[in-house]
């Protein structure tokens, strides 16, 4: 398969399952966030990786956060019934992986480079979104399916206090995966024209 074959197969898949290869899906991940680029090669991705017991301990501890969360602004019970019924779907997955990204490292790249100093946090931004879609790309390639979350920074604290993780890790998405139970809808493209300027 050419790379935008790949492109092209890996969509947002909302039906996961656990039938998959768990430690073939690790590997393509790590491999993937190895790979992507990033400016001055400064590598500030950072991932927790959820399979098993820590998967289900994720979206349980995710769904009490936004319990509380729902609660303290006023939610209604049918509300957070169907939030909790999304919860739930994330968790059937095989695993998730969490995307983060260092934010010592980019301190001292702003020290090291002051002329860019304002634009690394954007940077950041665009490594930390580089590594996610290469890292679901590549697990589409495998037959594994994914769909990105963000339930940052709701989730932030607890995550942390769970999973061990510094300080200076900051949450960016969160990339839920599993086997394909339920394969996409068709996707609609808005028109090249909207989009695009060439000029040759």
């Amino acid at each position: 398969m050419s790379f935008l074959e790949n492109l092209e197969k890996r969509r947002s898949i909302y039906n996961l399952g656990k039938d998959i290869d768990v430690d073939q899906a690790i590997g393509t991940i790590k491999e993937a966030v190895r790979l992507s680029p990033s400016a001055f090669n400064s590598q500030t991705s950072r991932v927790l990786i959820l399979t098993g017991k820590e998967q289900d301990r994720l979206w349980e501890l995710v769904t009490e956060d936004l319990r509380l969360t729902m609660s303290e602004q006023g939610a209604s019970t049918e509300a957070f019934e169907a939030t909790k019924a999304k919860l739930a779907s994330f968790g059937a997955a095989a695993g998730t992986a969490l995307f983060f990204e260092d934010q010592d490292i980019i301190k001292n790249l702003q020290e090291q480079f002051p002329i860019y100093a304002d634009n690394f946090q954007g940077f950041s931004e665009q490594h930390t979104g580089i590594a996610a879609v290469n890292a679901w790309t590549a697990l589409a390639e495998i037959n594994v399916g994914g769909n990105l979350q963000h339930y940052n920074p709701l989730i932030d604290e607890s995550v942390a206090k769970t999973w061990g993780i510094p300080a200076s890790w900051k949450l960016r998405s969160q990339l839920v995966f599993g086997s394909i139970e339920e394969a996409a809808g068709e996707k609609e493209f808005m028109n090249d024209e909207d989009r695009f300027k060439i000029f040759k």
